[in-house]
């Protein structure tokens, strides 16, 4: 390859939606398209050739439909194959953080409600089906947020974690991968690129792409395990994250790039940057040919629409980027071209079977269903009996489509979302009165529909409050070339890329609303749809039943109705913890242990909802199997063999429903200060009705170890605590002693 072909494969400079123009049903290749193959003799990679949203401009009357998806590929592979020396395919990467930023895509659960499910084979089922539909396509690449941990819920990302915690977080990265690729490296048609390594959850403030002030041993404890999870699961590609850890860019550190993901964790795939993230590496080199290196050398592999690494063949002439350090990330981004059958493709033919769409609104709703988390229920009003004549659905998220489905959303077709007000009316029937007033926005002052609401409110049986924040991008708002929102102005987006939020409280005059219907003295049913946990101590009071809906995704209106009247028995539990109050973050649960006070002169410390908290309709009673302290040795830990801790769980309630049975564990006797608890494993199991099973929870080497003084990671002897329930808040324990 001659030096411009290798720069060519390097770079992802153009977004998808600038290469093609459609006249009626005809696709044209863009002269800017064409100009950039001459220059480079190739692409690398395209990224967002299907993207479909407010910032790519592109909706149902000028995008690309589902049944000309193989047309437009092939006829960006063909141009290629035919005008460069060389031929080599591009990769079609595509955002699906929580299914594909695309027309006619199938809209899941954003990723806090999917760690919600605690659920790993369903989330597993769910990426499955997102690869199908990508490769339907020709999309070779699906960028997935699973590596942020959600430190911070101020930051406006939230959303797309799976959860504050690292355990939980790596066996949902474990599923998506599995899901994705299909566990088999030489039949794959997707690759699944991890997205953010790593930290960017700690960003200071929760400012986006803010600087993580944190230290290796946090690094190692809280952000790394995803990935490692990630690689054995065989993951081949990643994304670095915009933000800094102590002082050094993502993009530029080698330690995090190459020492760790690479030397250590066995990273063997390709690194991605993130949206012009290397041009921010001009404020550290204040040249453009010297950020080039200082990206390459650390070990970012392909660029995303920057005009950073196209600078590299300069670079190289210049002997500032040598030829091994180019030829290596070339290979990379070749090897995965190569194992993805690109070169064994000759593009004509066009399929027209695409994934049964049937299939995935099912995965959809089974999401949905188990991301619900019920908080509250005084006096068991939950479920309801179908025998109401009245019921009042009111709030600003109870009859809204887009603030039902969360940020990297694409336009939706009339019908393709069923809201909280739809699904509540076609499950109650025919005898029973909805009544719909939306009371307020989600950011506004406005108090003008209060009086409405109210009104439908006296003559109804309950209320349903529908509260919460909206993710939902619109057209005409302003992007930063990223995609990153500028300023929402007007619009009612609270949440999602870019919006980060100082006060956790609810926008607007929503909860002046709870206050004022409250008044009557009917039943409150309050439904949380967010992307973040918002702070309701003020008016939790005032709600008989609290569910948290999060963004549920296209069915999700369907999920929750099916909750509300116990077709559904609830199943979430939280993924973050929720705080009483802003001025308490961070509040995460495991926090370390150091002796210092928790509490504040004016406040509690602790959450209000602890992560891993959550009820059901029914009760279930749990006890291990022996009450003997269990015992392991060292050297049996390091030769693979596990602790395992038996427990016999019972339903006691009048529901069959699953039970998620949780083991935390606390080291009592460390060289280094610990978490008050750490999760180390869970199970979600379906029991009916009476019903006992016994669940073994296993302890392997690594969940036992520390990372100690000399930061090496090692199973300490002593007396580590265990602790087992099926929330926070109703644990037993039992003793483990390392020998």
């Amino acid at each position: 390859m001659t030096l411009k072909e290798k720069v060519g494969q390097l770079n992802q400079k153009l977004y998808g939606w600038q290469v093609y123009k459609k006249n009626g049903d005809k696709y044209e290749l863009t002269d800017i398209f064409k100009k950039h193959v001459e220059e480079f003799q190739g692409i690398g990679a395209l990224y967002g050739l299907f993207r479909a949203d407010p910032w790519s401009g592109v909706h149902f009357g000028n995008g690309i439909p589902l049944e000309d998806s193989k047309q437009v590929t092939n006829l960006v592979q063909q141009y290629l194959k035919a005008n460069t020396r060389l031929g080599i395919p591009a990769l079609f990467s595509e955002e699906c953080p929580h299914g594909h930023q695309a027309l006619d895509s199938t809209v899941f659960p954003t990723h806090i409600g999917s760690g919600a499910t605690w659920n790993p084979a369903l989330q597993q089922k769910a990426s499955q089906y997102v690869a199908k539909e990508l490769s339907e396509k020709g999309v070779h690449l699906g960028l997935v947020s699973t590596l942020d941990i959600a430190r911070d819920p101020r930051w406006g990302r939230t959303e797309e974690c799976f959860s504050e915690d690292p355990y939980l977080a790596s066996k949902m990265t474990e599923a998506v991968v599995k899901g994705m690729q299909g566990g088999e490296r030489d039949t794959t048609e997707v690759l699944a690129v991890l997205k953010h390594f790593a930290a960017q959850g700690s960003a200071t403030g929760g400012h986006n792409a803010g600087p993580a002030l944190i230290g290796e041993r946090e690094l190692r404890e809280i952000h790394i395990p995803a990935m490692k999870a990630g690689i054995q699961s065989g993951a081949l590609a990643c994304m670095a994250a915009y933000n800094e850890i102590d002082g050094i860019p993502c993009h530029a550190n080698h330690f995090l790039l190459t020492t760790i993901l690479r030397e250590e964790l066995g990273f063997n795939g390709f690194v991605m940057a993130d949206g012009v993230a290397l041009e921010r590496l001009l404020q550290l080199t204040n040249d453009k040919e010297l950020a080039a290196k200082s990206a390459l050398e650390a070990g970012v592999d392909l660029s995303l629409w920057d005009d950073i690494y196209t600078q590299i063949e300069t670079a190289v002439v210049n002997g500032i980027i040598s030829q091994e350090t180019l030829d290596q990330a070339v290979k990379r981004i070749l090897y995965a071209k190569f194992l993805l059958g690109l070169f064994s493709n000759d593009y004509k033919t066009e399929d027209t079977s695409f994934a049964d769409r049937e299939e995935g609104k099912e995965l959809n709703l089974a999401v949905a269903r188990e991301s619900i988390t019920l908080l509250k229920n005084r006096g068991d009003l939950l479920p309801l009996n179908k025998d109401k004549k009245a019921i009042a659905v009111i709030g600003p998220n109870a009859d809204s489509v887009y603030n039902m489905l969360g940020d990297y959303t694409p336009p939706q077709r009339e019908g393709a979302v069923v809201t909280i007000k739809d699904g509540i009316a076609q499950t109650v029937g025919k005898d029973c009165d909805v009544f719909y007033a939306k009371g307020c926005d989600i950011r506004s002052t406005d108090t003008s529909g209060f009086e409405y609401a109210k009104e439908i409110a006296r003559k109804s049986d309950v209320i349903i409050v529908a509260l919460g924040g909206s993710s939902a991008r619109e057209f005409g708002m302003s992007f930063h070339h990223n995609g990153a929102v500028m300023n929402t102005g007007k619009a009612e987006m609270d949440s999602g890329e870019n919006i980060d939020v100082l006060d956790l409280d609810l926008g607007g005059v929503q909860e002046e609303l709870v206050k004022e219907i409250a008044c009557i003295g009917t039943p409150i049913i309050g439904v949380f749809i967010q992307g973040r946990p918002h702070s309701i101590s003020h008016i939790e009071q005032y709600l008989d039943a609290i569910l948290i809906g999060w963004y549920p995704g296209q069915q999700g209106g369907k999920a929750i109705a099916e909750v509300i009247f116990g077709e559904v028995n609830p199943s979430g539990r939280l993924p973050i913890s929720i705080p009483f109050h802003s001025g308490q973050l961070p509040v995460y649960y495991n926090y370390k242990d150091s002796g210092g006070k928790r509490e504040y002169y004016d406040g509690l410390g602790e959450a209000m909802y602890s992560f891993g908290y959550g009820l059901s309709y029914s009760t279930f009673h749990y006890q291990f199997t022996s009450a003997e302290p269990e015992r392991i040795t060292q050297e049996c830990l390091t030769q693979g063999k596990e602790v395992r801790v038996p427990v016999q769980v019972t339903n006691e309630g009048p529901y069959d429903g699953n039970v998620v049975i949780q083991l935390y564990m606390k080291d009592l006797q460390s060289s280094v200060t610990q978490r008050i608890k750490e999760l180390k494993d869970f199970r979600k199991v379906w029991l009916q009705v009476g019903e006992s099973k016994t669940i073994t929870l296993t302890l392997q080497e690594e969940d036992l170890s520390i990372w100690n003084l000399h930061m090496k990671q090692e199973v300490e002897k002593g007396t580590v605590l265990l602790m087992v329930g099926d929330s926070p808040d109703r644990l037993i324990e039992k003793e483990l002693i390392i020998e």
